[in-house]
Formats: structure tokens, C-alpha cells, sequence
């Protein structure tokens, strides 16, 4: 099971103002399947947070977001602001169409639905007034002096500038389009003169697209005009070489783009304060500058930034120096490395001659409890080759449900008790990888049932003893009647 990309926002944290809320709440549109076509006609510029009424962060968002509201009602160019409760039955086809999986996710929707971007700032009064500000402004400033350059290009930041002998033409369009395009994630310039730029050659005349950013060769120049061909540049220059994964919030958005790859992931846990990190970094930079560009994107982690990666991957301490490779289906893993054992284990991984690695928790000693306990490493053996009708349950130790469902599922097995041909079995799916395709985990908990002849079915019912005991005796196989088949065969 590949891990979902889950997106990553920083917090700012700064005072604001205190706004009455009797003035503020009228100013957030709610919205719902019905109008929120008619709104989009009627405002050029609309902000929407599709939140659930049950979300803490929703909660935590709200006033911050009326506040906001309250500021920004008097901007101009005019900026609304408004919600959706995703939540709601009938608004979960609009959910669907703008691809909301998670709680609160705003959207920014302009010129009536043609363009749609995530909203990626903060999530405090002033910092969603700035933010919003700027993306409803001109999507790329003209640098007439050196002053703007450096007011602009500075710091951490990652800034695309283009250079154009003249403010007009197909390419400059072009440039402008791609800078409306990708506002959200980048600060967009252009000039008529390169001498007023800090870095590059100061004596072209362009068209060319300038790329400023922090890392690796600071400067990088790209002169085709074709709007693909802009993107995917942008997108790879952006991209370090070997991004770092520490504790240093300036590396953070490259973190965010590199676990938002298609590409696989080849990733380097080790302690950045340890001997031979210098050692590994020379190696690491050099192996990775020779795959660039070719499906591979590499990350360096320090141990005690990594310990949520740690206990995804299902590693431990004592496997540190230690890489992992996670593409589209499987990973794999090597412990205890030294520097000289990157490149070839990076080539038997392109080889194919690696097995995956399965992260599993230990095989229990007893199986004596009424709920089976599965683990990756006894999976096949319960759930496909026992023979057995089992019902699984996917849960995870901190799911509030999973906790509820729990004594159900043992009332369950004990109205099982003395039917040896049903299972009832349980497992914690964050310490475990899923070793079969067809098993599809959205939320905890998720419970599948796997007749005897082999039948896999979702239970989707209510987590009542009654519905999934009901549900058990209407699609389980008689296994007797099976094996007397089998013998007549």
C-alpha cells in the first residue's frame, strides 16, 4: 500500500486586532451545492473553505478566517470569502469535484470557476489578509531598479524572473499565463534590463526565463517559450538536488515537493551530527546529481527530525545509517550502510534484484483472544490460505472509532465461537504494510470480509454485532460443502 500524499501547512502565529464577531460572521458566504454555481458568477475573486463542523482545525480556523473576511470586504480589487460544510450529504458531489480528502482545505476559485488553485498560506487573520492580498495582485511585478530586484530576490525564497527586450508579444503572454498559473508557489517578476538582476549574465536581452533560488547552482536560465515546457522546468529547477530533512522550517516547502513527487523516493536516514555524515553527503549529492532527471528524487534526513518517517517505514534507530527506496508499489530497504554501499545497491534496485521490504510487527506467540491478531508477516496465512471465511478490521491504536468498535468485534468472535470455519481478526494497519492488491484503506476503521472460496468484499454496513453478524452469515462459505466437492472432483 503506497502512502497517500498528504499535503503539509505551516503555521504563523502573530496577534491581530480584535474583531467583534457580530461583525464578521455575515461576512463569510455559505455556501452549498444549490448557490455555489450562482456565487461564482457574481464574484470574480472567491476564497472557499470546505471544512466539516466535527474538524478541530476547522474550528480552530474559523474566526481567524471571519476575521479576515471582515478586512478584506473593503479590498481592491474585491476578495469574498466563503465556506462549504463538505460534511453534508448534499454537498459531497461539490467535495468530489474539487478533490477534497481532508479538513479544512480552502480553494481559491476565480474569474467564475476557470481557475482554481490551492490556498497554501497561513492560517491566522493578518497572514490570510497578506496572502490573499498578494494572489489577488498582479501575478508578476515589472523590476525597474536594483532596488526591487533586491526587495524581491533575497533570503530562501524561490524566484522566477522573466527578461524581455520588450513588455509585449506571444512570449511575454506566455510568460504571464505560467505566472498566473503557478502564483501560488512561487513570487513571479519581470524587467527589461538583466543588469538590474544580483545574479546571471547581466548581457542578455531575452526573452529567457530566469530561475533564482537558494540551493545547488543558485541561477538556472531557460529560454523555451512553450507553456508545458515552462512548467516542468520550473518544477525541476525548484527541486534540490538532494533535499534535506531536518528540524530548519526553511527546508520544509521542499520537503512538501518532494513527498509530492511522482518519482520514486530514495531516502538517506542518518545523525547529521555523527562522523561520517560528511562522508555520505559528498557521495549522496554526487549519486543523485547522476539520476537527475531520470525518475528519481533523493532526500538526506536527520534521525531526529525523521522519527514520524521512522515509524511510517517501520525502521529503528538501530538501522541507522539506513536508505529507503518507496516508488509506486512496493519499498525497499538497507540498514547499517556505509557510503561505498549506496551505488550498488541503488543499481540492484534498478536491476530488480532487491526484494521489497514488508513492514510487520511480530507474529503474536498465542492466538487465544476471541479477535485474531493478523501482522504482515502472518497475513497470507490467516486471511488467503486458512481456508477460513474471515472478517479483518484495519484500525489504527489512536482511531477514536476503531477503540469503539472494539469490544462489538469481540462480541462478534464470541457469537463465532463455535463456527471453526469464520475468523474474526484484527490489524493495526499503521505498524503494518498490506501484502495484497484489492484492499483499499481511505479511514480507520476499515473492515473487509475474504469468503473461504476467496471472495473479498468492504463491509460497509452499520458497526453494529447484529448488521455484521448478519452480514457474515449471508456471504460466508460452507466449507464442508466446499471440501465435499473438492472430493467428488
Amino acid at each position: 500500500m503506497t502512502p497517500s500524499r498528504i499535503p503539509i501547512i505551516i503555521f504563523f502565529f502573530c496577534s491581530l486586532v480584535y474583531i467583534a464577531a457580530n461583525d464578521t460572521k455575515d461576512l463569510v458566504l455559505t455556501l452549498e451545492q444549490s448557490n455555489f454555481t450562482q456565487t461564482l458568477t457574481k464574484h470574480y475573486f472567491l476564497v472557499v473553505d470546505f471544512y466539516a463542523p466535527w474538524c478541530g482545525h476547522c474550528k480552530e480556523l474559523a474566526p481567524e478566517y471571519e476575521k479576515a473576511a471582515s478586512v478584506l470586504s473593503s479590498n481592491e480589487p474585491a476578495i469574498t470569502l466563503a465556506k462549504v460544510d463538505a460534511n453534508d450529504e448534499k454537498n459531497k458531489d461539490l467535495a468530489s469535484i474539487y478533490g477534497i480528502k481532508s479538513f479544512p482545505t480552502l480553494k481559491i476559485i476565480k474569474n467564475g470557476g476557470k481557475t482554481v488553485q490551492d490556498y497554501k498560506g497561513p492560517r491566522e487573520a493578518q497572514g490570510i489578509v497578506a496572502y490573499l492580498k498578494k494572489q489577488a495582485g498582479p501575478a508578476s511585478m515589472e523590476i525597474k531598479s536594483t532596488q526591487d530586484a533586491n526587495d524581491l530576490i533575497h533570503g530562501d525564497k524561490i524566484v522566477i524572473v522573466g527578461i524581455f527586450p520588450e513588455l509585449s508579444g506571444d512570449k511575454f503572454d506566455t510568460f504571464l499565463a505560467l505566472a498566473e498559473k503557478l502564483r501560488s508557489d512561487y513570487d513571479f517578476a519581470h524587467t527589461l534590463d538583466a543588469k538590474l538582476l544580483p545574479r546571471g549574465d547581466s548581457s542578455v536581452s531575452g526573452p529567457i526565463v530566469r530561475l533564482f533560488k537558494p540551493f545547488d547552482e543558485l541561477v538556472v536560465d531557460f529560454e523555451d517559450f512553450n507553456l508545458d515546457a515552462l512548467e516542468k522546468f520550473v518544477e525541476e529547477a525548484s527541486t534540490p538536488t538532494v533535499t534535506v530533512f531536518d528540524n530548519d522550517p526553511k527546508n520544509h516547502p521542499f520537503i512538501i515537493k518532494f513527498f509530492n513527487t511522482p518519482n520514486a523516493k530514495a531516502m538517506l536516514f542518518l545523525n547529521f551530527s555523527s562522523k561520517p555524515f560528511g562522508a555520505f553527503e559528498s557521495k549522496y549529492h554526487d549519486i543523485a546529481n547522476e539520476h537527475k532527471g531520470k525518475g528519481i528524487s533523493f532526500l538526506m534526513g536527520d534521525v531526529e527530525a525523521s522519527q514520524g518517517a521512522f515509524e511510517f517505514f517501520g525502521l529503528k534507530e538501530d538501522h541507522v545509517p539506513v536508505i529507503v527506496i518507496n516508488n509506486e508499489k512496493d519499498k525497499y530497504v538497507k540498514p547499517n550502510l556505509e557510503p561505498d554501499h549506496i551505488e550498488s545497491w541503488l543499481k540492484q534496485y534498478k536491476d530488480g534484484k532487491i526484494s521489497p521490504y514488508v513492514k510487520s510487527e511480530p507474529i503474536p506467540e498465542f492466538h487465544d483472544e476471541p479477535v485474531k491478531v493478523v501482522v504482515a508477516d502472518n497475513f497470507n496465512d490467516i486471511v488467503y490460505k486458512s481456508g477460513k471465511n474471515v472478517m479483518l478490521e484495519m484500525y489504527a491504536p489512536w482511531c477514536g472509532h476503531c477503540q469503539k468498535l472494539s469490544p462489538i468485534l469481540d462480541k462478534v468472535a464470541a457469537s463465532f465461537e463455535k463456527d471453526t470455519n469464520v475468523v474474526i481478526a484484527k490489524m493495526d494497519a499503521s505498524a503494518n504494510d498490506i501484502v495484497h492488491e484489492g484492499f483499499e484503506i481511505k479511514g480507520y476503521p476499515t473492515l473487509y470480509f475474504k469468503s473461504a472460496s476467496g471472495k473479498l468484499l468492504q463491509y460497509r454496513g452499520k458497526r453494529t454485532k447484529d448488521k455484521i453478524i448478519e452480514f457474515i452469515k449471508k456471504n460466508k462459505d460452507d466449507v464442508t460443502q466446499q471440501d465435499s466437492r473438492k472430493e467428488e472432483l
